[in-house]
């Protein structure tokens, strides 16, 4: 059968060193995953299984690209997270074998339209459009796993024009990246080229045209984005 108009180009994300690129086949993103965010957006932290939301693979912006202040909002906000990225999928995966799955892992951004987002919840409605909207992602290239291992502890933080927003550590995850892999297989049949954004710790904040926002964690890179 052939298509009826040219179908979507594969996504890649950039391998640090590396001609190649990863193709993304799926972008899964784990919601109030430290328990100082889930105080500061109004939650009470637990330790029920995780939850999940979803982004879409041509909503990830590389390195070097700059983040279109989106339409509709008046408040988009900033959220550093530890990413993972699979070469190995599979369904009820077992926390113990996971972090086999893994190709590598990024530092990324969970850019959220915070009053859409706000106005959805009260409203018991999807979070599609405060997540899932153009360049939304934004992702630092991907060291394997190979070289830097599968990190527990590592500080993770986040600049808004130099001032310090979000400082943090990994550790601090309610949920574990073997865990929540372990979890989301339970729900998705995993696959290679699936990314996982994990949550994002406390100080989250808005962005407006004109800044520029620096992250990073530990060891894994930086990533800088200018708001346009």
């Amino acid at each position: 059968m052939q298509p009826l108009f040219p179908p979507p180009e594969t996504i890649l994300l950039p391998i640090e060193g590396e001609a190649a690129g990863f193709p993304v086949r799926r972008v899964y993103c784990v919601g109030r995953n430290y328990a100082d965010h889930a105080r500061e957006i109004g939650h009470e932290p637990n330790r029920d299984p995780p939850f999940f939301f979803q982004k879409n693979p041509d909503n990830l912006l590389t390195a070097g690209r700059a983040f279109p202040y989106p339409s509709q909002t008046n408040d988009v906000h900033h959220e550093v997270e530890f990413v993972a990225v699979l070469a190995k999928g599979g369904s009820d995966i077992a926390p113990e074998d996971a972090l086999s799955h893994v190709y590598g892992y990024a530092v990324g951004i969970d850019f959220t339209r915070r009053d859409m987002q706000a106005a959805a919840k009260a409203a018991g409605k999807p979070w599609s459009a405060a997540k899932a909207f153009e360049h939304s992602a934004p992702i630092s290239p991907i060291i394997p796993a190979a070289r830097l291992g599968h990190p527990s502890t590592a500080r993770i933080w986040l600049d808004v024009n130099g001032k310090r927003r979000q400082d943090a550590d990994i550790a601090d995850m309610t949920w574990g990246m073997a865990d929540i892999i372990a979890h989301a297989s339970r729900l998705f049949t995993l696959a290679p080229g699936d990314v996982i954004f994990t949550g994002t710790p406390a100080g989250v904040g808005p962005v407006k045209r004109g800044d520029t926002i620096t992250c990073g964690i530990d060891d894994l890179g930086t990533l800088t984005v200018s708001v346009v």
